[in-house]
């Protein structure tokens, strides 16, 4: 497990099976409303077709005739879905749930589109988080000695999206 400064909120990244995943619970939890925002996040149409793509790329074990019958409700007033539904529903690889108190959501850092955001906090921290996890320079095991890793966080840091640590 490792965790970044964004924008002066702490974000867990896990690692399972060698995949990085994003703690949606962590990016929102400074946002007004921010675990709503997931749920909004995860209804929109637009962000069940890129996932469902994504999953129907990455994931042997996809559902996709539920998804087909997901993809084709979505966008109604009374369509609902929730990220444990999504699962259960899909055999979803791209987002996990951690259930408890203390309860977490995650997300394959490929499916944090930021295209699919509902709120400007949140996307911001999604392009952010892309940005680093997509140039490579992302080690969750030893992130923090990685000189390139540095290099990118002290432009973040110049341009105020990232808390400087310390």
């Amino acid at each position: 497990m490792a965790k970044i400064n964004v924008k002066e909120t702490e974000i867990t990244i896990i690692s399972i099976k060698e995949k990085d995943y994003i703690s949606l619970t962590d990016m929102v939890r400074n946002i007004e409303n921010g675990l709503a925002l997931i749920e909004k996040w995860l209804r929109n149409k637009n962000t069940i077709e890129f996932i469902g793509i994504w999953e129907e790329m990455y994931n042997p074990h996809f559902n996709s005739p539920e998804f087909e019958g997901i993809k084709n409700s979505a966008g109604l007033n009374r369509f609902i879905l929730s990220v444990k539904q999504w699962i259960e529903k899909t055999n979803s690889i791209g987002i996990i749930a951690k259930a408890g108190r203390d309860g977490e959501t995650y997300a394959h850092k490929d499916t944090i589109h930021t295209e699919h955001c509902l709120n400007f906090d949140f996307q911001m921290i999604c392009l952010i988080i892309m940005i680093i996890l997509h140039t490579n320079q992302f080690n969750p095991i030893n992130h923090a000695s990685d000189s390139n890793m540095e290099n990118l966080n002290a432009v973040f840091i110049n341009e105020n999206l990232l808390q400087k640590e310390g």
